[in-house]
């Protein structure tokens, strides 16, 4: 029988007695489904017991139960904030961050200020989950530990705060221009690229001599093509046929795989007329 077709209860079970990962996010996936006080209280129950694979199950479900708006988000917002003042398994305490950050439109100050205390905690899952529960936030102090969190000795902490402060942030300032700059040179592929998207979102024009090393290296990607339009300079053209004309050649599966973005980029690149120039910042 198809998992739409079961009762609710029958879910609730299933999680109870899971065996694999893949069954359980089926099950929670299906539950948050059915935004209604049968669900909600079951999961509310859950998350508010003494268990800690209880507690898990009723913070995910609760997490995206329902959407614009979430079903009793405010409600749901509490209780979290509530687990967080004596929890001390990190597995609680990551999903309870993890569905913050689905849920943190309307925090507080008071809700923010106990979020970033766990910018240092010594497990890297919570940590993470923290970099997701602020991202986004136009909060001075969310923006602050983002900034720290860029600097994370965890790849991908590095890589969601860098994306944080670059991307989802409306907010230009020299302290976000420096994290970012700070992250070009990165180990990780993934968190210089994003840093690269996120300097060319405020059109910060010394970016445009780095992008053109990575062409001229052959270290492209969808983050680079992303900050190539957002730039929006013909000067990169001859960079991209260039690479265009290599990875066409290329036996390499993987760089032959780019040749139809690097088409797109360039017919992009030539049919727009820039509208915004760049920012003059020293």
């Amino acid at each position: 029988m198809n998992r739409k077709n079961w009762t609710s209860e029958k879910i609730f079970t299933r999680l109870l007695n899971n065996k694999t990962q893949k069954t359980f996010w089926e099950n929670v996936r299906e539950l948050r489904k059915r935004p209604n006080e049968e669900v909600y209280n079951q999961a509310f129950k859950l998350a508010d017991s003494e268990s800690e694979k209880e507690k898990i199950i009723g913070i995910y479900v609760l997490a995206q139960l329902g959407f614009d708006p979430r079903f009793q988000q405010n409600k749901t917002v509490d209780l979290y904030f509530k687990l967080l003042e004596n929890e001390k398994s990190p597995k609680v305490i990551s999903a309870v961050l993890s569905s913050i950050s689905h849920n943190n439109e309307s925090l507080n100050e008071n809700q923010i200020s106990k979020l970033i205390e766990y910018k240092t905690h010594k497990f890297t899952d919570v940590r993470f989950e923290l970099t997701l529960a602020i991202s986004g936030l136009e909060n001075e102090n969310a923006i602050k530990t983002l900034i720290e969190l860029s600097n994370d000795k965890d790849s991908d902490i590095r890589n969601w705060a860098t994306f944080g402060i670059g991307n989802r942030l409306e907010t230009d300032t020299e302290d976000i221009r420096n994290a970012l700059w700070n992250r070009i040179n990165d180990s990780d592929f993934e968190t210089k690229s994003e840093a690269i998207v996120g300097l060319a979102n405020r059109m910060d024009k010394r970016i445009k001599e780095v992008i053109i090393s990575e062409l001229k290296n052959g270290d492209y990607g969808t983050l680079l093509f992303e900050a190539i339009l957002k730039l929006n300079d013909k000067d990169f053209l001859p960079y991209l046929i260039e690479n265009l004309k290599i990875a066409k050649k290329d036996n390499d599966v993987i760089k032959n795989g780019w040749v139809l973005a690097l088409k797109e980029t360039i017919k992009e690149l030539k049919n727009n007329e820039r509208t915004t120039p760049y920012k003059i910042y020293a």
